[in-house]
């Protein structure tokens, strides 16, 4: 109990302060001691005022115009007319609000929280076949580590023995367990459930999955609200009123106690505490659903998102494309294109050669590495094999490197194609087809309702497969055949700003730095993308997509609404005060209840896009039905 008190006094230093205050006064004045209660309040009401001051100038100097003009002004006029409790009212209200603001804080942050705290430090690795026991730090590549049940799977790796049910919702948002066996990648930060794991790592500590997202919900934790500002673009307009009516209410009465009666009750917490507190929930309640927001600033761009432009492959695709056909002109087999081709695509890691080498592999060609290879990015691969010049890539890269295009072929094709030369003359052809993610469409359709007028595709894919999915997909605007510098140009120059951008590859993180909102899916993906990004989407589902765009929505719905509620709340209490019929203390205590009001109604944030979401998949079902 005494280790509590300690701690709290020192957390809250001007609450306990205030609170020692109080408790000496009621001894005082409950003992007859009028002059001395009169003294306590107004000596620690006037100590108070001044850090009150302080913190004023603070925040005018670092450029903003905050509202506690109000409160400071309440403060200082009730010990000049000696309503010292009224004054102690208010200043407990401040100090009060400040602990209101952290304990909602920490409720808030619970899934943000929740992943630090489940850190791991020790891990069980298996040396010369015995186990012991290193610090996470030491892990290398290659180590086999002996995950046990119920641990937290240090870093990233393949099970290499073993099969467990292995919770991965912290990371992923997905409720289920999935079973790890052999062969199975594990994210660092999972739970291994009801098996023994041997796991041979894949990644150092520092590395892995794990330790990234920990590094960006402490950029969420550290963000400061925007919503202050928020509140801070009310704070001239309602510091007017509150003054307008605090003198016309003296003007009129002639008496100033009129005045303070008005000041108390416009004290500005509601419009301080409210809307910081709904960000966080709101940021809290996506991370439970595997959606980290890096910072508050990037909430807020997201609600007011007015074009969303995406990535083609492995974002609106499953982004694992596979040969479909394979031509060869007269004088060449098929057998002599994959050949070829999976000569020169072995040195390449773009996701079309990975395809062409596994069909070569699949049709058990014998393919040697070819040399002198080299590879202009986004375009395609010149090299020699068997005393032949080879060229593998677009048309347009072909033709660059001289090779003689016939006529006929320069038509669009409507499938993703790459083809092949041999010395100078075209040989043939391979296409390629890439699946739409079955949940792509619906959650176009969602981001649609939820305010987002304007949807875009940029990818460097031709223009032909490009156009084919935005249309069966609905996207009004396409812009393929880009290379990185063309995606940022196109983001910049979209007509309807601000523009998010979703993606998730190594090349994407130039356009996810320059949109007004960067999105990756980052789950499994590109460390570089989710870097860039201001929110990371931790489970490789385009869904999510939607789901971050509701809560920020709602998010900001619950702040706007928690701030006009302080600031109607507030007004009418000065117009009921302004009659003159209550004390100032009585309008001190009524202005506490509001805080608390105001402070509720914020905290909705954490839980009510998710009732507001299970509340629309149950109307859809019954209109379906």
């Amino acid at each position: 109990m005494l280790q509590n008190i300690k701690v709290f006094f020192r957390e809250y230093r001007q609450l306990a302060f205030t609170l020692t205050a109080i408790t000496i006064a009621l001894g005082l004045q409950i003992s007859g001691e009028q002059t001395a209660t009169n003294w306590v309040l107004g000596v620690a009401a006037s100590i108070m005022l001044v850090f009150l001051l302080i913190d004023m100038v603070r925040t005018l100097r670092e450029g903003s115009v905050g509202i506690d003009i109000l409160a400071a002004t309440a403060i200082l006029t009730s010990v000049i007319l000696g309503e010292y409790w009224a004054g102690m009212v208010i200043v407990l209200m401040l100090t009060g609000g400040e602990a209101l603001e952290d304990y909602a804080e920490k409720r808030a942050k619970t899934e943000l929280t929740s992943l630090i705290e489940r850190k791991p430090h020790k891990a069980h690795i298996i040396k010369s076949g015995k186990r012991e026991d290193i610090s996470v730090t030491k892990i290398k590549v290659k180590d086999r580590l002996v995950i046990l049940p119920g641990e937290v799977i240090p870093v990233d790796g393949i099970v290499a023995e073993g099969e467990s049910s292995v919770d991965e919702s912290s990371l992923t948002g997905e409720s289920l367990p999935v079973v790890a066996k052999n062969g199975y990648k594990v994210l660092s930060g999972s739970i291994n459930i009801d098996g023994e794991l041997t796991v041979e790592a894949t990644q150092t500590a520092a590395n892995s999955q794990y330790e990234q997202i920990i590094k960006l919900v402490q950029s969420a934790n550290a963000s400061k609200a925007p919503f202050i500002r928020m509140a801070d673009r009310f704070a001239v307009p309602f510091t007017i009123v509150a003054y307008i009516i605090a003198t016309s209410a003296w003007v009129v009465s002639g008496d100033p106690i009129r005045f303070l009666m008005v000041l108390v009750v416009a004290t500005p917490c509601p419009l301080i505490l409210g809307a910081p507190i709904a960000l966080i929930s709101g940021m809290s309640r996506a991370a439970k659903h595997g959606i980290i927001v890096r910072t508050g600033s990037a909430m807020e761009r997201l609600a007011n998102i007015n074009t969303m432009a995406f990535d083609k492959t492995g974002t609106l695709t499953l982004g694992t494309p596979k040969v479909e056909s394979v031509i060869a002109h007269k004088g060449f087999t098929k057998s002599d294109i994959l050949t070829y081709a999976a000569a020169l695509e072995q040195s390449s890691t773009h996701i079309l050669a990975k395809a062409v080498v596994e069909h070569a592999k699949n049709k058990h060609l014998s393919v040697t590495k070819a040399k002198h290879v080299r590879e202009t990015a986004g375009n395609g691969l010149t090299g020699r094999m068997n005393g032949k010049t080879i060229a593998i890539g677009r048309l347009s890269f072909l033709d660059s490197v001289g090779v003689d295009i016939p006529e006929s072929i320069k038509t669009q094709v409507d499938t993703t194609t790459t083809f092949i030369s041999f010395d100078n003359k075209l040989a043939g052809s391979i296409s390629f087809s890439d699946k739409i993610r079955p949940e792509a469409k619906s959650m176009l359709q969602r981001i649609n309702k939820s305010g987002i007028a304007h949807t875009m595709m940029v990818t460097g894919d031709s223009s032909a497969v490009a156009h084919k999915i935005a249309k069966k997909l609905g996207i009004e605007t396409v812009k393929a055949e880009c290379l990185p510098a063309d995606k940022i140009l196109a983001i910049e120059r979209a007509e309807h700003q601000p523009v998010g951008f979703v993606g998730d590859g190594v090349n994407d993180a130039p356009v996810l730095t320059t949109a007004d909102i960067g999105i990756a899916l980052g789950a499994r993906g590109s460390t570089a993308a989710s870097e860039s990004a201001d929110v990371v989407i931790m489970q490789d589902d385009v869904s999510k997509v939607a789901d971050s765009v509701e809560i920020a929505n709602r998010t900001f719905a619950i702040a706007r609404q928690s701030i006009l509620i302080g600031i109607f709340l507030s007004i009418g209490l000065m117009v009921i005060f302004w009659s003159g019929r209550f004390s100032p203390l009585q309008g001190a205590f009524i202005q506490e209840v509001v805080d608390i009001v105001v402070i509720i109604n914020a905290l909705r944030a954490h839980g009510a896009w998710q009732s507001f979401r299970k509340n629309k998949q149950l109307k859809q079902q019954v209109a379906a039905q």
